[in-house]
């Protein structure tokens, strides 16, 4: 076991709030049984992992696992959750299922739950006071509008769901922040043209940019990077191997990889191997050198596994690594590399 309790994980800030995030955060949607049951021993052993490590920040959702993903963060927060920032999403509300299925939605073995997707200023309301339920937590310290835009809704049921949330939706996450029962409210998404839409609706701390900046995709950098750090709006990047794709299994985007995909993971593979370095160390690291990015989040599925994340977190990678990635192609413009480095 890596014993890393006496490394500190940097924490860097949340938009202006006084909320601090350590660089390396905690995803808990593997946890809930994404493709792959997750015993609940095993999740609240992960977790109690990543806390005894130093991470202090742990993102959840009532849409991992239908609810199972947040009972299982609640359950070791109350216990050693000192100091963690904990985030959660809204926009999806849980009500009973009738069915037997063992397997919904990718979710093994979710709770007898199904979403409903309700983005107004009741269904806001009312999703905080169920997660809140579901955590056994009184308050949360980032709270996120979960999965507008059209990769899910279509082009036509996001202008419904859209004008859910301009009509009553922001009011709500403004209200919630305003009297303290929230400390920093954002987007969690996997498209860049909603966070863009969101900068024109009102002022966000912090968006979660989810496969959208990574070594595979960086579709996020311009222009809403750069307008997040004009705005002073924070970027936490999720999906930070693509699905999978950049350690391995073949995923991107929750499903098989395109040929394109796969040829772009091959030559980032032999880039790294030529230089004895991992490729997922490096995915993990490269996000963080942007000024709008505060953490880095990883799923595992088991203690070991965040073990490995940890120590990819740590892998020492020398600063002509990152000069010749500058220099290699494989990157866009303008993107900035640990050390300084800017590819040109």
């Amino acid at each position: 076991m890596l014993d890393a309790r006496s490394l500190a994980i940097p924490r860097r800030s949340v938009g202006g709030t006084d909320l601090k995030v350590t660089e390396l955060g905690l995803g808990t949607g593997s946890l809930a049984g994404l493709f792959v049951d997750v015993p609940e021993a095993q999740g609240m052993a992960t977790i109690s992992r990543a806390l005894d490590a130093g991470v202090g920040y742990v993102d959840t959702s009532p849409f991992y696992g239908f609810g199972r993903a947040e009972h299982l963060t609640g359950n070791v927060l109350r216990e050693q959750g000192t100091g963690i920032v904990l985030s959660t999403k809204v926009g999806r509300l849980l009500t009973p299922y009738a069915g037997s299925e063992t397997e919904r939605a990718g979710w093994v073995k979710p709770l007898r739950f199904e979403p409903h997707y309700d983005y107004s200023y009741e269904g806001i309301m009312r999703s905080v006071a169920d997660s809140r339920q579901r955590l056994g937590l009184t308050r949360l310290d980032i709270v996120y509008v979960h999965d507008i835009g059209t990769m899910n809704h279509g082009a036509e049921g996001n202008r419904r769901y859209w004008g859910q949330l301009a009509d009553g939706g922001y009011r709500a996450l403004r209200q919630l922040r305003d009297s303290g029962e929230v400390g920093a409210i954002g987007l969690g998404v996997n498209e860049v043209d909603v966070l863009m839409d969101a900068l024109e609706l009102g002022d966000w701390d912090v968006f979660l940019v989810a496969g959208r900046y990574t070594l595979l995709d960086q579709t996020a950098l311009t222009p809403l990077m750069q307008q997040c750090v004009r705005r002073r709006t924070s970027i936490v990047i999720g999906g930070v191997f693509n699905s999978g794709a950049l350690i391995g299994n073949g995923l991107w985007n929750y499903a098989a990889a395109p040929r394109s995909v796969l040829d772009r993971v091959e030559k980032l593979s032999a880039f790294c191997r030529d230089r004895s370095v991992p490729l997922a160390a490096a995915a993990l690291q490269m996000p963080l050198a942007h000024p709008a990015v505060c953490s880095v989040l990883a799923g595992s599925k088991s203690p070991a596994e965040f073990d490995q994340v940890l120590a990819w977190s740590r892998t020492v990678i020398s600063r002509q690594f990152w000069s010749d990635l500058a220099l290699s192609g494989l990157l866009r413009a303008g993107t900035p590399l640990p050390f300084e480095i800017v590819v040109e």
